[in-house]
């Protein structure tokens, strides 16, 4: 007994009728949207002159043709017939071949995947900052639960897939945007003038993401390192049960008596749930949390990505600025220059042309020794000392003869820099230590006056440097005409909301470096650094 033929559900695309078998196919999916399953012949073509525009060249498929389109579907699996035995009124009309057809799984699977394809050529992706304010709020929900002893699970699980849904959502739109943009850069002809226009809006659409993804990427790191501490393992695992729960039981359920074989399908769909989720989450903490220097974070990247589209924007900009100035490029100069060499009269002038051209003039006096750097060190002269009022430099007549200098003899040893390694890591302790102090300094409780934020005893220099940091961050993200202002530091350790009670009203701040003059503000700082860190 032979075996059924494998259905080839795409071999359609590349056969000689691809075009006919696409809209018949076409056909098919507009009515499973409509609820209708089966159709005939006539009700294919009756459907393609429908869709046919009014001044077509071309004429609309006959029935015939349709038919014919219908069994070679039909032969690769994309549709199956049925026997359409509803019209028959007659002997003859039996013996007629009359068939239904309607989508196989393997045809509907085959427009699904041709229709995602499409979607993902044509789609141009967007940045989308209003997917970091949804994943932000989604996480703070998170760690509430997290933080409960007995969490819901049914919120948990919800909460995780409309993060799931978002991130995915945002990290595939920030794909395609970056991949658009590239192709956008890489713009060779066309209006010009449009291209340098739509640039002016695109660069300051890239730096509003930026700015988003600076400020909500800090705050969404700072959530998911608090929700790692407080175990979000547990809601994982609880998202995992309730998937579990859903599977389908297997078949021939009489051979598990006890039910010990249902148990372990349960368990074993939970521990595939688990690792699901726990990759999905992975990915997540890698997108805004950096495992080391060597392996940044994506959100870093995408920053890093942006800012050099900015940068190659302005490159291909000013390179059509220059083509539109009528300026020559690098090869017209070098076919001039061609030229010059031509026309020289004889080989010195050449040579004069090739040195005055790149400046290759010999440069042997450049080389200086040890004793020459340690006289002028012991000089101190000013930047402003003339040529004539400076110490000579002494030429080794070895280096004029030659043109390479080498002291004879053994080499010096190699110098030991323990000690400097040690002194520089004393220090980067020390300000670290100083920089967590000054955090602590600036935190407040809550809302507070400007003018009562410093205290009887003032600032000290560390903590005034890092007050003077949050503050620039809080008035640089003011926009002109508001009163109120909100931002978060670059490392996403502090957090600072200013607002202006009274434009005339002069504060003074006092510091050990002097006293700082502002108008009067309710200002709010917040630690976001987790306990003990010196970040």
């Amino acid at each position: 007994m032979s075996s059924a033929p494998q259905p080839q559900p795409f071999a359609y695309l590349q056969a000689p009728n691809a075009a006919l078998y696409g809209q018949v196919l076409a056909v098919f999916a507009q009515a499973r949207e409509r609820f209708i399953v089966h159709l005939r012949p006539e009700d294919v073509a009756a459907e393609l002159r429908r869709d046919a525009a009014p001044d077509a060249s071309s004429a609309v498929a006959s029935i015939e043709a349709v038919g014919g389109a219908l069994e070679q579907l039909v032969d690769w699996g994309n549709l199956r017939a049925d026997a359409d035995t509803g019209r028959v009124t007659s002997v003859e009309d039996f013996h007629r071949a009359r068939y239904l057809y309607q989508l196989t799984q393997h045809g509907q699977a085959a427009l699904r995947a041709l229709a995602v394809y499409e979607q993902a050529l044509g789609r141009r992706g967007q940045l989308q900052s209003v997917a970091l304010a949804d994943i932000a709020e989604q996480l703070g929900s998170l760690l509430v639960l997290a933080e409960h002893p007995d969490p819901d699970p049914g919120k948990a699980h919800l909460l995780l897939l409309q993060i799931a849904e978002r991130f995915g959502s945002l990290a595939d739109n920030a794909q395609a945007f970056m991949a658009s943009l590239r192709r956008t850069i890489d713009f060779q002809d066309g209006d010009e003038a449009a291209f340098i226009a739509y640039k002016d809006r695109l660069v300051e659409y890239i730096e509003r993401f930026i700015a988003d993804l600076a400020n909500r990427g800090a705050q969404i790191a700072n959530l998911l390192t608090r929700l790692n501490a407080a175990g979000v393992e547990r809601l994982l695992l609880a998202a995992a049960q309730r998937e579990a729960g859903d599977a389908l039981p297997d078949a021939a359920p009489e051979a598990d008596v006890d039910g010990r074989q249902a148990e372990q399908a349960r368990a074993a769909a939970t521990s595939a749930a688990l690792t699901a989720w726990e990759n999905r989450w992975r990915g997540l903490t890698d997108w805004f949390l950096s495992r080391s220097s060597r392996q940044p974070s994506q959100a870093k990247l995408l920053r890093g990505a942006a800012v050099s589209a900015i940068t190659a924007l302005v490159n291909t900009v000013a390179a059509l600025n220059e083509r539109r100035g009528g300026r020559s490029d690098r090869s017209a100069d070098f076919r001039a220059l061609a030229r010059f060499f031509a026309q020289t009269p004889d080989d010195n002038a050449a040579h004069r042309l090739w040195r005055a051209a790149f400046a290759l003039a010999p440069a042997r006096h450049l080389t200086v020794d040890t004793a020459t750097e340690a006289a002028w060190q012991q000089a101190d002269l000013p930047a402003g000392t003339p040529w004539a009022q400076a110490p000579p430099l002494e030429i080794s007549p070895r280096l004029r003869e030659t043109g390479s200098y080498e002291r004879r003899g053994m080499p010096n040893r190699v110098a030991d820099r323990a000690a400097e390694r040690q002194a520089l890591a004393r220090q980067v302790e020390l300000e670290a230590v100083q920089t967590a102090a000054a955090r602590a300094r600036l935190a407040t409780d809550g809302p507070v006056l400007l003018s009562e934020l410093a205290g009887p005893d003032g600032l000290d220099p560390h903590a005034f440097q890092l007050f003077l940091a949050v503050l620039g961050d809080a008035l640089s993200a003011r926009v002109p005409g508001a009163s109120e202002s909100s931002a978060i530091t670059g490392d996403g350790t502090m957090e600072v909301r200013l607002k202006l009670v009274d434009p005339d009203t002069v504060v003074r701040v006092p510091t050990a470096d002097g006293v700082l003059h502002g108008p009067e503000h309710i200002i709010e700082i917040i630690d976001l650094a987790p306990v003990g860190s010196t970040a």
